[in-house]
């Protein structure tokens, strides 16, 4: 499935060493919104279940692509009814976290290398790939649609990068001073390059 370097961005270490406080660092972004990264960890995954009940699309096995400590993974099971969830990230400490936290599902964690290929039937990203140096995410992309099996589903939520709060949260947050947001027409064409299908895109 290619070499894990292909997702590595400058502060993929910065994610392994800050993995213990992943949680306190994220909610100084979020703390402007009121919510915490739970509500929109399962607000995105019930929308992505409307989603799927549009499309008749009824899923077994998913991938949560740059899971991080695994913070959507329990919603997998609860709202979208899957069978597996394989959680893949390139920080093995927060792989760490994850596994020891949802040890009672049937759940994997592993580094990007070790997804299988045509393995998956949904594939869910949430606020991942703006932190993947834009030279690399044509491969991150590729290396999840090499994951789907025939006709299955990729998911990609990435941060509104017109949005000023959302501007003005990820600035607080230290792990985003970095990221280089996506913008609607580029991801299209990312995904497009790739071989996907754009079927919708919400906001």
């Amino acid at each position: 499935m290619g070499d894990s370097e292909t997702l590595r961005s400058p502060d993929d270490e910065d994610f392994d060493a800050n993995a213990a406080s992943y949680d306190e660092q994220l909610q100084r972004g979020l703390s402007i919104s009121g919510e915490t990264k739970e509500f929109f960890a399962l607000e995105r995954i019930k929308w992505l279940r409307y989603r799927l009940e549009c499309l008749d699309f009824h899923i077994r096995d998913c991938l949560d692509f740059g899971c991080g400590i695994g913070t959507a993974t329990q919603y997998f099971f609860d709202v979208l009814n899957a069978r597996t969830m394989v959680g893949t990230d390139p920080s093995e400490s927060s792989l760490e976290i994850a596994r020891r936290h949802w040890k009672s599902l049937a759940a994997t964690f592993v580094q990007p290398e070790a997804i299988s290929s045509n393995s998956i039937d949904l594939a869910f990203c949430n606020g991942v790939f703006h932190h993947i140096d834009p030279a690399n995410r044509a491969d991150a992309a590729s290396m999840v649609y090499r994951s789907l099996r025939p006709g299955g589903l990729f998911a990609l939520w990435e941060n509104k990068p017109w949005n000023p709060l959302t501007r003005l949260s990820m600035r607080r947050v230290p792990f985003d001073a970095d990221a280089i947001m996506l913008w609607p027409g580029e991801t299209r064409r990312l995904l497009g390059d790739c071989g996907f299908e754009v079927l919708f895109t919400d906001y």
